[in-house]
Order: C-alpha cells, then structure tokens, then sequence
C-alpha cells in the first residue's frame, strides 16, 4: 500500500504546473500563448523575470526530488522503485492532465531526479558533477539552454550505461534521453534552421 501511494503522490507533483500558475499569478497571462510556449523554468525566466524564473527551476525540481528521497529515507525499496518513482514524476511534469497533457520540458524535475538517486547509486557522485559540467560549458559556449539540455542528458546516457552496475539505471538513462530529446523535439528544428533562442 506505502508503495502505491508514494507512485501516485510522485505522479501527481510532477504534474502541478507550477510555472504556470505562477505567471498566472505574477503577470496575469497564460504563459503557454509567449515565448516558447513552455511552462518550464526558462520560459517563465523569459516572460515573468528571473527571481519568478528561478523559482519555478526550483519547485520543478522538487518535483523530481522530494518523492523519491522520502522513498530512500524510509529505505524499504528495491532500487527499481526509485526508478520507477522519478520517472513517474517526469511524465508527471511533461504531460500534465491539467494542461490538456502539454507539460515542461523535463530538464530541471530529471536533474531532481538525478540528485535524490545519487544518495542511493555511488556512481551518481560521479556522474553528476560531469553532466552539470558538460551543460554548463555547452550553454555557455552556444548560449542555447535547449542543446545544452540535450547534450547533458547524452552525457548521463553515455556514463551510466559504461560507469554504472545497475541495470535500472542504465533503462533511466535510456528513457531520460529519449524523453529529453522528443520534448525538445521543436528546439532541434529550430536550431537546424538557426532560429533557437539564445540567452
């Protein structure tokens, strides 16, 4: 029963669309109808100034945090469960019920994932210095946050499947980049055409 509450609860804060109501809030508009589009921390960063912007990175990163560190604290799980955990509470966030299943980006609620696993998975300790590095040189080298994203999330794809032990974390890495790469899907066409917003 523990185990079937904390799966729905985890999906269920991954789908407050926080960056949404926010600008709702702060600003009056939909955030959905400027910039990007995107409800996710950028976008509103754009729209809404970057203390609002800030804000919503890190409440969409709890999202991908507090559920499965809660799950770790009480330390009676299985290491899947806390795959399962935060993937829930990414498609959560990508495709909330609440806005017709047009969610963020994933980006900041995955990092939270990525950080609440590594009190579990060593190698985590490891890999995510790395993966933070590789975004933090390819946003600043191309001012792009979507490639940066992108590019970040092969890097954590690529160290887990040849550093890691586990299995399930391998299957994450695989399914974060894919997820990842399809809601950034628009970005890429963007960035062929060399139309991407750069910061």
């Amino acid at each position: 029963m523990l185990k079937l509450i904390l799966l729905i609860v985890s999906f269920i804060f991954g789908t407050i669309p926080f960056g949404y109501i926010i600008t709702r809030m702060v600003k009056g508009v939909d955030i959905r109808q400027f910039g990007s589009g995107n409800v996710g921390a950028t976008n509103v960063l754009r729209i809404a100034g970057k203390g609002w912007g800030i804000l919503v990175f890190i409440l969409d990163f709890a999202k991908g945090f507090i559920i499965p560190y809660l799950a770790y604290s009480i330390g009676k799980f299985e290491s899947y469960f806390f795959i399962v955990l935060g993937i829930l509470a990414i498609l959560g966030h990508n495709w909330t019920p609440f806005l017709k299943f047009k969610g963020g980006k994933g980006v900041a609620t995955s990092l939270g994932v990525l950080f609440a696993l590594s009190f579990y998975f060593v190698s985590f300790k490891l890999i995510l210095p790395v993966i933070l590095l590789v975004w933090l040189i390819v946003f600043l080298l191309s001012r792009l946050v979507s490639l940066a994203s992108i590019l970040a999330s092969l890097a954590f794809l690529i160290l887990s499947l040849n550093l890691s032990q586990f299995i399930e974390v391998k299957i994450l890495a695989i399914v974060l980049f894919f997820l990842i790469l399809i809601r950034h899907k628009n970005n890429v066409k963007r960035m062929l055409k060399g139309a991407e917003n750069r910061f």
